[in-house]
């Protein structure tokens, strides 16, 4: 099959005008002869691809080569274009099925030359064709028309022909209803929902895109490290000697640390800070920041893993409560609470239920399943420092900043959780706040963490009495909010300083085992890990924590 081109030459204006209706003959030739033109032959002597001046001259090329363009039989009479060198066919442009793969053509930057990129693409944008003059057959064809831009950075008709892809390849889209828009959304799978609120997180949150993505499997991975102590018993805590990791990515104050309850995954420890986030940290293979949540729009005062270690609940001086799912991120309860919140803990008989507490003199009780309060619990206090369960989640403990001038009743409240009464305010009677309570591993008894710079030791059991013969002392609080723990195996306290040092103190006598310098600030959290007896995670007011061993 034959096919008429005509060819634009660009040679001299003299030898245009010499020879022009000569020339004319010689420039029409049947395809795949060559150009017999002595002024092409001998003033031009480029590729056929090199001396692409106008966009005319890509077309012609383009079909010669591809074999796509063919004027009509019926339709092959020409006419005289303005200028005295050009003519072209007055017909209609016809598609033609391609032959041969995309592959064959050719797609070197250096087929065009770079001077006339930007002109050719120019001119053949001003050539626009109508749609209906055009069928593409496949897509194979449309592959290889977008190869015919001329421009790397984007000419006129290479954005044309990228806009008409999804035309060209698909057809035209139907309409799809907005009702049955939303009922597929709504029956899509919950792990594309959770793949789609991760990307919503990762783009609004700035610290995904300041080096902590999101690890992989983070609540299912077992640490190598821990896998032998699993089926063995808990040994006698060990004094740490010596620091492991130091971890200083927190913006602001690190307010508390927690180890995962779940022993399989108890290299993943939890810190909220004052920067407004809370992290999750492998702090036992690799000292690195797993997942990072900004989900707060307010410093997180308190946060704390569920009892199977995938969610994790937070509140902050936002007055808002989130519980987020670890692996993900995704927020499976965000509500508004009417006051900033200090403090946050899971009921441990009911996982779906959680205590809330701050500056105000009501703690509430959230339900996750409804996302609604089912009991409130008023005293006559300003603030709620902590909140502690007892053993079977039917009692709790709440310590407040009630001091009066002789005495501090209501200092520490013990509440019954189902019918929200009081059972006793009678606890504490000396004039000084409790910024912390913990619970003794092995025996009935919890301890006080107190403003008087001691600690001191109280039954679990009603009417729950101070014992007076032992009182931790020795260590600093000074307003801080320090925390204490007792060890797993219950035999030792530790607790933080205003100092930066951390205190360990005998249970059975209230002597100070050992002490070291921790930190260069005030040290408000120390923890014990739950299975390695001889791991210790401290964090400061500057925003460091540290792992020992």
């Amino acid at each position: 099959m034959t096919s008429l081109v005509a060819y634009d030459d660009s040679d001299s204006e003299a030898e245009a005008d010499n020879s022009n209706s000569s020339c004319q003959e010689k420039r029409i030739r049947n395809f795949g002869q060559p150009l017999p033109c002595d002024t092409l032959a001998t003033n031009n002597p480029q590729p056929r691809w090199g001396n692409l001046n106008t966009g005319l001259g890509i077309v012609e090329e383009y079909s010669r080569v591809c074999g796509l363009l063919e004027p009509q039989a019926e339709r092959n009479t020409w006419k005289s274009c303005p200028g005295p060198r050009c003519q072209w066919p007055n017909t209609e442009l016809q598609v033609k099925p391609c032959t041969f793969t995309p592959s064959d053509f050719p797609t070197s930057p250096s087929s065009t030359s770079s001077g006339n990129r930007e002109l050719a693409g120019a001119s053949v944008g001003k050539m626009r064709p109508s749609c209906e003059a055009f069928r593409v057959p496949n897509s194979s064809s449309c592959a290889l028309m977008s190869l015919e831009a001329t421009s790397q950075h984007g000419s006129l008709l290479q954005k044309r022909r990228w806009e008409n892809m999804d035309f060209v390849k698909g057809g035209i889209k139907p309409y799809i209803p907005k009702r049955l828009r939303q009922t597929q959304t709504l029956t899509a799978g919950t792990s594309e929902r959770g793949g789609s609120e991760l990307q919503r997180q990762r783009t609004d949150c700035p610290s995904f895109s300041e080096g902590f993505p999101m690890r992989e499997c983070t609540a299912t991975v077992v640490s190598d490290f821990i896998k032998p102590y699993l089926d063995g018993k808990y040994k006698s805590t060990e004094i740490p000697k010596k620091v492991i990791f130091q971890m200083s990515e927190h913006g602001g104050p690190v307010n508390s640390v927690q180890w995962c309850p779940v022993l399989q995954h108890s290299h993943m420890l939890l810190s909220a800070s004052m920067d407004k986030t809370f992290k999750v940290w492998d702090a036992i293979d690799t000292g690195h920041c797993l997942n990072t949540y900004s989900s707060h729009s307010g410093a997180v005062r308190a946060a704390q893993w569920s009892s199977f270690g995938r969610q994790i609940l937070s509140g902050g001086f936002d007055s808002e409560l989130h519980v987020t799912d670890v692996e993900t991120g995704t927020q499976l309860l965000s509500c508004k609470n009417e006051f900033r919140i200090s403090t946050v803990k899971f009921n441990p008989n009911e996982p779906n239920v959680f205590l809330c507490g701050g500056f105000s003199p009501e703690i509430k009780a959230w339900d996750m399943r409804s996302c609604k309060v089912i009991k409130v619990y008023k005293a006559s206090v300003q603030q709620t420092l902590d909140i502690l369960f007892l053993r079977g989640g039917n009692e709790f403990l709440s310590s407040t900043d009630s001091v009066s001038r002789d005495s501090a009743d209501r200092t520490i409240i013990a509440w019954d959780f189902h019918s929200a009464a009081k059972v006793s305010n009678q606890i504490f009677h000396e004039r000084f706040t409790c910024p912390s309570l913990t619970l003794h591993p092995k025996e009935s008894l919890f301890v006080a963490q107190t403003n008087g710079n001691y600690m001191a030791l109280f039954s679990a059991l009603r009417p729950y009495r101070i014992n007076k013969r032992k009182r931790y002392e020795g260590h600093k609080v000074e307003g801080y909010a320090v925390a204490c723990e007792c060890s797993p195996d219950g035999g030792i306290l530790v607790t933080g300083s205003a100092d930066g040092n951390v205190f360990f103190y005998n249970y059975h006598n209230p002597k100070i085992i050992c002490t070291f310098p921790a930190h260069s600030h005030a040290c408000v959290g120390t923890t014990f890990h739950p299975l390695l007896s001889s791991v210790l995670a401290t964090c400061d007011w500057s925003g460091k924590i540290k792992v020992w061993q």
